[in-house]
Parts: C-alpha cells; sequence; structure tokens
C-alpha cells in the first residue's frame, strides 16, 4: 500500500477558549455529579471485581489490533460527506438541500455504484480518503443511527407507535447512545468500555487501561471495570503526584513522602483500599507510558495542525505497543464544532481539510508500522443534519454517514442502504430528517467482532443487537474476519 500524496494543510490551531466552551457544552455527556457518579461507580465495580476474584477472562493476546474512534461531536452534516455525484442522483439533492449542495464537479467521486446504479462521492475536502475507498483500504456506511427496534418505519414514527431512542435531537443524549449502544437507557458504560472489561487480560500489562484517549474522560472506554487512560497530544500522560517537584521543592520534601505512606498503608475499607490500588497503579502506569512514547521517533512527517498532533499522539501510543505491553488497544479522540446551524459550506470546508490530512498522514505511520492490517479507525456522530436549509445552516436530525478506515475493511463498497435525497423517500419525518435503516449495534457488532469479540461475549458487550441480527457473524461484513 503507498503513501498517497496530500494538498497542504491549513495549520488549524488548537480551540481557542471561547470555541472549546461552545464544544464542550454540546460534547459533554452530563456534569460534574454525572463525572462524580461515573467515579463511583468506576470504584464500586473495581472493589466488586477485587472481592470476587474474577480475572475478566479473554484472548491469548498473540497479535495486535487497535480500534480508533474519531467522534464528530455537535452532529456532522453528512449528507455532505457522502453525497450523490451522478446526474439524476444529483438533480434531487440539490433541489432538496438547495444552498447547502455542493457543486457536483466538485466531489471526490467513489468508483463502486449503489445496486441501483446511483453513484456517490466525497466531500472535496476529502480526496485522501476518497482514495482509501478506491484502493479497498475504507469503506463508507450509509444511513446509520441509534434505533431502538428493528423496522422503523415512517408510519410508526407519525402515528407514535414506535420505540425511538430517547432524544433523538438532544445533542447530550444522542452522544451518549453512541458511545453506549444503549439507546433506551441512560447507563455509564461505553461499549468499548464493556469491550475492555472482558478482554483486558489479553494485554500483558495488566496497569495499563486497553482505553487511550486523547480527548480526555469519555463514556465510550469507560467499563463496568474498566477505566480510559487520558494523555495529552503531545503523547506524554498527565501530571502525576510526583510532578510537582519543580513547583515547590521545599513542599515537595513532605509531599511526597505522604504520598507513598498513602499508597504503602492497608485499609479495612474495601473501598479506600481499592482507591489506594487504582492509584497506585495509575502512577505506575503512567510512568511507563512516558518512558514508552517519549523513546518513539516516528519518520512520517506530521502538521502541526491539532488534528494532525491528534493522531500523531495515537500514532506513537501504536508505535510503543511492545514496551508497553499491548495487545488490544482502543482510541478515542474528538473534534467537536460540528453544530453548523451556519455557515456550514465554508466551516465543513476547513476543518474537513483537517481531517483529512490527519487521516492520510495518520494512514502513513501506520504504514511505516506495519500495521496497516490491525489498526481500523472509524468515525461516529451525534447525528446528520437536515437535508433542508435553515436558511444559512443545517439543524439536528437523525440517521447519517459514516467511514471505516484500515486494511482490513472490505473496502470499496458503500454498506447499508443510502436513501434517495427526495422529500418522498418513506425515510423523512420532516425537513430531510431521515430515519436510520441501519443500527449502531449492527455497526459496532462488525468492529467487535474483528477486535475479538466472540458471539457468546457480544450480548454483554452490546445487548440490544439481538433485537436487529442474531447467529454467530458479524451483521453488516465490512470488516475481514479472515
Amino acid at each position: 500500500m503507498s503513501q498517497r500524496s496530500r494538498k497542504s494543510e491549513p495549520q488549524l490551531d488548537a480551540p481557542s477558549r471561547r470555541r472549546f466552551l461552545g464544544q464542550a457544552s454540546c460534547a459533554a455527556v452530563g456534569s460534574a455529579s454525572l463525572f462524580s457518579s461515573l467515579f463511583q461507580l468506576q470504584m464500586a465495580n473495581v472493589a466488586s471485581a477485587q472481592s470476587s476474584g474474577g480475572d475478566g477472562g479473554g484472548e491469548d493476546g498473540d497479535d495486535y489490533k487497535a480500534l480508533v474512534c474519531l467522534f464528530f461531536a455537535g452532529g456532522i452534516d453528512s449528507y455532505n460527506l457522502l453525497v450523490p455525484c451522478g446526474a439524476d442522483e444529483y438533480a434531487d439533492y440539490a433541489s432538496m438541500r438547495s444552498d447547502l449542495a455542493l457543486p457536483q464537479e466538485s466531489l471526490a467521486a467513489l468508483n463502486t455504484p449503489l445496486g441501483d446504479g446511483r453513484l456517490l462521492g466525497l466531500h472535496p475536502a476529502l480526496t485522501g480518503l476518497a482514495d482509501l475507498v478506491n484502493a479497498g483500504d475504507a469503506a463508507m456506511i450509509a444511513n446509520v443511527g441509534t434505533l431502538v427496534e428493528p423496522e422503523t418505519t415512517l408510519q410508526k414514527y407519525e402515528n407514535g407507535t414506535a420505540k425511538l431512542p430517547f432524544g433523538i435531537y438532544s445533542h447530550a443524549d444522542q452522544i451518549m447512545q453512541w458511545q453506549t449502544s444503549l439507546p433506551d437507557q441512560r447507563t455509564a458504560s461505553g461499549w468499548g468500555g464493556r469491550i475492555a472489561d472482558y478482554l483486558q487480560a489479553a494485554n500483558e500489562n495488566p496497569n495499563l487501561s486497553m482505553g487511550i484517549s486523547v480527548s480526555g474522560t469519555n463514556v465510550f472506554q469507560t467499563g463496568n471495570v474498566a477505566i480510559p487512560f487520558s494523555t495529552s497530544i503531545n503523547g506524554q500522560s498527565e501530571r502525576t503526584l510526583y510532578d510537582f517537584k519543580e513547583d515547590d521543592e521545599y513542599l515537595s520534601q513532605f509531599r511526597t513522602p505522604a504520598i507513598n505512606n498513602m499508597l504503602e498503608a492497608q485499609y479495612q475499607s474495601l473501598f479506600q483500599q481499592s482507591y489506594v490500588n487504582t492509584l497506585r497503579t495509575s502512577i505506575e502506569a503512567n510512568e511507563l507510558f512516558a518512558q514508552a512514547v517519549g523513546q518513539v521517533n516516528l519518520a512520517t512527517p506530521f502538521s502541526n495542525a491539532y488534528y494532525s498532533r491528534l493522531f500523531r499522539t495515537i500514532a506513537e501510543v501504536i508505535a510503543a505497543r511492545e514496551p508497553l505491553g499491548v495487545s488490544r488497544q482502543t482510541f478515542f479522540v474528538l473534534i467537536g464544532g460540528w453544530d453548523h446551524h451556519d455557515e456550514v459550506i465554508d466551516n465543513m470546508q476547513g476543518m474537513l481539510t483537517g481531517v483529512n490530512n490527519a487521516l492520510m498522514e495518520f494512514w502513513a505511520a501506520l504504514n511505516e508500522l506495519g500495521v496497516t492490517d490491525q489498526v481500523t479507525t472509524f468515525s461516529a456522530s451525534d447525528f446528520a443534519r437536515t437535508l433542508t436549509s435553515n436558511g444559512r445552516g443545517s439543524d439536528h436530525a437523525w440517521g447519517g454517514n459514516h467511514f471505516v478506515m484500515g486494511g482490513a475493511v472490505n473496502g470499496n463498497q458503500i454498506y447499508g442502504n443510502y436513501p434517495e435525497i427526495r422529500d418522498d423517500n418513506g425515510l423523512n419525518t420532516g425537513r430531510g430528517r431521515l430515519i436510520p435503516t441501519l443500527s449502531c449495534d449492527e455497526y459496532f457488532a462488525d468492529l467487535a467482532t474483528w477486535f475479538g469479540v466472540p458471539t457468546s461475549e457480544m450480548p454483554g458487550v452490546l445487548p440490544n443487537l439481538s433485537r436487529f441480527h442474531s447467529g454467530p457473524g458479524a451483521p453488516v461484513g465490512f470488516m475481514n474476519l479472515a
């Protein structure tokens, strides 16, 4: 697989304070009280696991695999991500999208037509991703979203008999549901974390979390026992309790022995002992992580743009997989700011240019490391956006389109049912808010199966999957399981 040429990327700086607060408001899942509850739940689960003596099970861990979740927080306008480009279908698209329609000649065409002959292309900023799709190293997933039950029809929606996810058009609800894959429940565990609960024992190092986040705490990687490990975007782990010597050397000579005494003490309370054990292993993992990643020297160039720095950090952690003692990892990267109620065309052009360049740099780094077949990157978002314009942008919708990238992807395909972009397509609940025809559970099941979750354990990872798929195998088929 050859490294593809890339256009130069505009320098996208880290978000300003105002932009950060705006992103956080739509990307955060709950308030400080929720994170407090999450912490309490995690400690209860750790204590329970220690009390029961369970080891979590898992594989022998001889091979390496990683899942990288790229979450577009705010709700990406994904019908300008995957776009009709044939003459007739483009005319329907342009009529419905009006001032939101991309120029037909600008689209990055995909080689494989749909079953009915319709042609699709990607947003003009995603030329690199289009090349990967056409080369068989990526695929598109059409009209996927949160669903409670199969056969959620427009008639059932309109007469009120359909079982619907909580808060279909709510940022907080849909962000949580995409990360938990439980659309009719509010829970503190994510499907990536539940995978880690089962497969953590596959890793040689039990003290380093399977879930590595470059975007802070998240529900996706939080399991019943598993807790994600956060790292800063320069590849260094967050500051430890021992990192304050430079702040006040006099106080540190008292602080460090006090911390050591606390960590070495034995406590009668199971919760206190669990807290200390977790803190101790976190410090040890932090030191190991910083040392292993600090020795990585990638030859692949990454730009200094914010999105590129996020993916460079992930590449560096993957490069350090052997000294870290891991054979299974999940990564979480959140890129916010997609809530484009205005100026959607200009905003998406700039942001997707940065995303495309970061993905292509990441792909080149995976080639350098020889792990393109072992790392699968997939996109997710709160929801898609209305097909009709609000006059300046688009509003919250439901089912949308996503991509999966990696050497193990059965690429050069569009999976799922891409709808006709018309008012009367049978899925339009109003203003081009489309009912999904593929559930998140089915989408995630293909990824989990490739990652190593057996059919027997899938109900614990994706409890709602049985509503849409039964039996062995992956429901969608976009991953090569050989």
